[in-house]
């Protein structure tokens, strides 16, 4: 005979200042657990969203970023010329383009962070229809004119549509914001490729960046490429290179999270275990009872264990809920495999909220299994005595 679930959850209205402190505890660490896991995937959806799953970043061999790449203009050329390369308005879709970091203050502050510096071509625009501009117009090829993603101009210096910087020995306009929604390129400084190699004395292209005519055909177009004896250069599906740069950043949030989690969940596990202790001794002759009506000594024991799991799932649940705003909130930190500055939002995710809400259910299950083996391993005639 097994005791009602309405059983568990009545005791724990009962004590109901008791089920929200502990409940509150477990919710805290699922709230640290929950957003570590969210500036996690941000990081990995912001930079994976940068690509597109048709194009091709070219770059030199060995080279893990386009800040250490150089791919001189022959060997560009050879690229451009491959078969499975798109065409649009009567031009191959291949983008040519320099990329460097520069040091520009932040607004409000003053305090100096990298930035990327993207020297664009005209089919740049094409290659990446998430990047919409927003206000004002595009460069004028052969001037020192540039565009600002929207996270830069809202958090820099000189940013903002009609300002101007300074880098490259030369003054350079802001004549445009563009919004590339959630990817990398909102945190770029786009202007003319030509002009930015003449400011930056740079004699060859970062990357070469072209579109498929076909997404199948990635695997030939690599082999053929990287076994050219005329170039030093290895391709890369535009997706998988930007989410190899958040490679490093994400392992180290994963790695610090887990670390957070395991102190505070410590902390949780104990306090759930002092509650259920003390609901076991407070309801000694309770338990006896319920062994004298002939509630075998597993019905008590599962009847805490669901006691325990259900204060888990509350703090879970807690703790979800409140990460969830979270995802509001948008921060900056540098990428340790470019060294530039990058915003990203908080992502909740169907996967992040099914671990939350399991890692809360195992804290209680933990901090639980104790005091109900006490409890079921109760003399009955002891336990009535207690009173």
């Amino acid at each position: 005979m097994g005791i009602p679930y309405s059983y568990s959850l009545r005791n724990l209205w009962t004590r109901r200042l008791t089920t929200v402190l502990t409940a509150s505890g477990m919710a805290l660490v699922v709230f640290v657990f929950a957003a570590t896991l969210m500036l996690s995937e941000g990081l990995r959806k912001t930079l994976v969203d940068t690509g597109s799953w048709d194009n091709v970043v070219v770059i030199r061999k060995s080279a893990q970023t386009e800040v250490q790449s150089g791919v001189d203009r022959s060997q560009a050329a050879i690229v451009e010329t491959q078969p499975e390369v798109a065409m649009a308005e009567g031009q191959r879709l291949v983008a040519k383009e320099l990329v460097v970091l520069i040091s520009l203050p932040k607004r409000g502050t003053g305090k100096p962070s990298n930035v990327v510096i993207r020297g664009i071509g005209a089919p740049s625009l094409l290659l990446r229809p998430q990047v919409k501009l927003r206000e004002g117009r595009m460069p004028r090829p052969g001037s020192a004119e540039i565009i600002a993603g929207a996270s830069i101009a809202k958090r820099f210096q000189g940013g903002g549509i009609g300002e101007t910087l300074r880098f490259g020995m030369r003054d350079w306009t802001v004549v445009g914001i563009f919004d590339a929604g959630n990817t990398g390129f909102s945190s770029e400084i786009w202007g003319d490729v030509d002009q930015l190699m003449q400011a930056f004395r740079r004699p060859v292209y970062s990357s070469v960046i072209f579109k498929l005519r076909d997404a199948a055909e990635f695997g030939r177009v690599k082999a053929r490429l990287e076994a050219d004896p005329r170039l030093t250069v290895e391709a890369k599906r535009e997706i998988r290179f930007y989410a190899d740069q958040s490679e490093a950043m994400a392992t180290f949030l994963n790695i610090l999270g887990v670390t957070l989690t395991v102190i505070f969940s410590l902390g949780a596990v104990i306090g759930a275990m002092i509650t259920m202790y003390a609901a076991v001794a407070n309801r000694i002759t309770e338990i006896g009872t319920l062994r004298a009506l002939g509630f075998q000594r597993r019905s008590i024991l599962g009847a805490f264990i669901l006691e325990s799991l259900f204060l888990g799932l509350l703090g879970g649940v807690v703790g979800v809920f409140f990460a969830s705003f979270m995802q509001l909130v948008t921060i900056s930190t540098m990428n340790w495999q470019t060294f530039s500055e990058l915003a990203f939002s908080f992502t909740l995710t169907p996967r992040i909220i099914g671990a939350s809400l399991v890692f809360s259910l195992v804290m209680g299950f933990v901090g639980g299994l104790l005091p109900a083996f006490r409890a079921a391993r109760m003399n009955i005639v002891d336990a009535l005595r207690a009173n």
